[in-house]
């Protein structure tokens, strides 16, 4: 009897053991919302392995050894600067200064061989630096390249106008370089363009003084407009006197001084005395023009 209770203690603390080492060795890794867990499980004796997949938000339930790496799958935006000593000449050797924007995730179906392919890092590293490190490996260097590369290919003053085509044909190169791999570049914007003060200054003068011509080619213009108003309203009033002296006749007076007359008559308010100083009575009607002595 004494030995089946030893050996059933023994079973018990085995048991108990076992449980305590499992509970210790296992894991339940969580993947958060917006991520991809790359499971691995490790062992005692040999080398960890790929263990599968988990989208979260989600948990893998607790499992012997296991580990888990989240990549997030949403979009990152990395910002490359050329100024100071790494701004770019242009075609006509001005130091351009500018910046670029990408905007770029990783494929969700593509997250085993990002991990295994293009992560250098593995362990307690925070998600973000995992990703920030593949980045710089793969992508930084050539992205920096083609900038540099686009700029160069442009007179300085007409980078500014052209800016949008540049952004767009480093994104071609970029998608390019990417293509088949983990990396899906969604956008390339670029930015912030500054020319060397001296030219900055000269642009400024230059802007300024066509200003200036613009603000006097309208004063010329507005000046003209009224000089050609004034010569209309000169001639309409020419072509008025014309009018009224030629139908200023004798006779047409004469009509005019009977028809004044007529309009007195009419009045209560005045006598009116009649002169015959013309033929039937009538009012005579003359020019007189004074002569010189």
């Amino acid at each position: 009897m004494k030995a089946k209770s030893g050996l059933a203690t023994l079973l018990a603390g085995v048991l108990l053991l076992a449980t305590f080492v499992w509970f210790v060795g296992s894991r339940n890794p969580v993947t958060p919302a917006g991520y991809i867990g790359y499971l691995t499980q490790g062992a005692i004796l040999g080398k960890a392995r790929y263990h599968g997949l988990q989208k979260g938000p989600t948990s893998s339930g607790r499992t012997w050894m296991l580990h888990a790496v989240n990549i997030s799958i949403t979009p990152y935006t990395y910002t490359e600067d050329f100024s100071a000593h790494n701004s770019v000449l242009s075609k006509d050797n001005l130091k351009i200064a500018f910046r670029v924007h990408v905007v770029w995730r990783i494929r969700e179906a593509q997250i085993r061989e990002f991990v295994e392919r293009y992560s250098t890092l593995y362990g307690g590293e925070s998600p973000d630096k995992i990703v920030e490190t593949a980045y710089t490996n793969f992508l930084r260097e050539p992205l920096r390249t083609f900038a540099r590369d686009e700029i160069q290919k442009l007179n300085g003053l007409a980078i500014k106008e052209q800016i949008t085509p540049v952004g767009e044909n480093i994104l071609r190169r970029v998608r390019d370089l990417a293509q088949n791999t983990p990396f899906e570049v969604a956008s390339v914007v670029v930015g912030n363009v500054q020319y060397p003060e001296e030219v900055a200054n000269a642009v400024s003068q230059k802007l300024a003084a066509t200003q200036v011509l613009e603000r006097t080619q309208i004063e010329i213009d507005i000046a003209q407009a009224q000089a050609r108003k004034r010569v209309v309203e000169a001639e309409g009033i020419a072509q008025s006197m014309q009018i009224i002296n030629e139908r200023l006749t004798q006779n047409y007076l004469q009509h005019e001084a009977i028809e004044a007359q007529k309009a007195m008559v009419g009045s209560p308010n005045h006598t009116t005395i009649y002169i015959p100083v013309g033929a039937m009575g009538v009012p005579l009607v003359e020019t007189i023009t004074g002569k010189s002595k």
